[in-house]
């Protein structure tokens, strides 16, 4: 049985006991109060909750250091993409390595994760979000790191974090565009080729961005909005489409899960649906303290296979997806334990009229 830490050295008093307990019930009716507000005040108390389960002690605000933490972005894992025949392997956002501490002690795992990610289900699910046009792009600008490694293997070298903007097809009917800080523009769409570097030391595959049919490894707004929204049944779909793709079942489709977050804007069902489909996936643990690219802090749901632990972190207060982090936890050729392997946060989402277009261009 994994017992966190703070259970051991600071006893549970009965009013946090209590505290935990309520965290666990529904809220009571208010009389009088409308939908809305009764919500707020469900994830007011959703958020006391884990903040107990976060410090072991009753949720009085207190203010936590932070920390200049940083991890990964692309949508694989581990795994570079390339563009324009460019290799890149995912890492931290400043100069030199990054490190930090990955211990068994920072993680809880079982209910705490799934409690964790049914919370971030149900704000999911209640968040606002406009309806994208078959005609339009999505519009995501997130800060990444990246780090590159030698051909001949080695320690890898860390990049600054910089911007990466993406316009994609809704419907996948027309070309996208890529646009990362001091690099030139990327078309995106069939014409363009694009290169996945299964593991360290293999041959980039050629594949294209978008294939005939969308599927969750290469898929339009069109295609996520279509998902099923029960998650057993999505889930089943995921395991499904990602069978053969390499490492174990399991972490296949946590890391498919996690690239439809980062890089699709889905409708509210859906990504409540992908939360709690990654909720039924063993070994999915909680880590108390994170951030992203940006230097947010968070609590975040982690996965660890071969040798790397790949986080999505969420902010305490609104659970909103923030990015992903991605560490080693055993020493290898790309550094020791610790040492952080890519970072991003996702600052901006939205639906435009054409690629290169930014919300705050959009006309009404």
């Amino acid at each position: 049985m994994n017992t966190a830490p703070w259970r051991r050295t600071h006893p549970r008093s009965e009013e946090t006991e209590r505290l935990g307990l309520t965290g666990l019930l529904p809220p009571p009716p208010v009389p009088g109060l409308g939908h809305d507000r009764e919500l707020l005040l469900k994830q007011e108390l959703l958020r006391r909750a884990v903040l107990a389960e976060s410090t072991g002690h009753p949720t009085t605000r207190v203010s936590r250091p932070r920390r200049r933490l940083v991890r990964i972005m692309a949508p694989a894992a581990a795994c570079a993409l390339v563009v324009g025949g460019v290799v890149t392997v995912n890492l931290a956002d400043s100069p030199g390595r990054a490190t930090t501490a990955v211990t068994k002690h920072g993680a809880t795992s079982g209910p705490a994760a799934t409690r964790l990610l049914d919370r971030v289900a149900l704000a999911a699910a209640a968040a606002k979000q406009p309806t994208v046009r078959a005609d339009q792009f999505v519009y995501i600008e997130s800060k990444v790191a990246y780090a590159g490694q030698s051909a001949g293997g080695g320690p890898v070298t860390v990049a600054p974090a910089h911007t990466r903007q993406v316009w994609l097809s809704a419907d996948g009917s027309r070309s996208g565009l890529l646009r990362e800080a001091g690099e030139p523009d990327s078309r995106l769409g069939d014409d363009a080729p694009a290169y996945h570097l299964d593991g360290r030391g293999a041959s980039p595959r050629p594949s294209t961005l978008h294939g005939t049919d969308p599927s969750i490894g290469n898929p339009t707004h069109a295609y996520v909005a279509s998902l099923p929204t029960d998650p057993d049944a999505l889930l089943k779909l995921i395991r499904d489409e990602t069978r053969g793709e390499g490492q174990d079942p399991d972490q296949r489709a946590f890391t498919a899960i996690g690239d439809l977050l980062a890089e699709t804007w889905a409708p509210p069902r859906v990504s409540a649906a992908l939360y709690r489909a990654a909720a039924k996936i063993p070994g999915v643990t909680v880590v108390h303290e994170s951030s992203d690219a940006a230097g947010r802090q968070g609590v975040a749901v982690a996965r660890t296979a071969q040798g790397q632990q790949t986080q999505w972190v969420f902010d305490r207060t609104t659970y909103e997806f923030l990015g992903e982090r991605t560490v080693l936890t055993e020493a290898g050729d790309a550094g020791p334990a610790g040492t952080v392997l890519g970072t991003s946060a996702i600052l901006t989402r939205a639906a435009v009229d054409r690629p290169g277009e930014t919300p705050d261009q959009t006309t009404a």
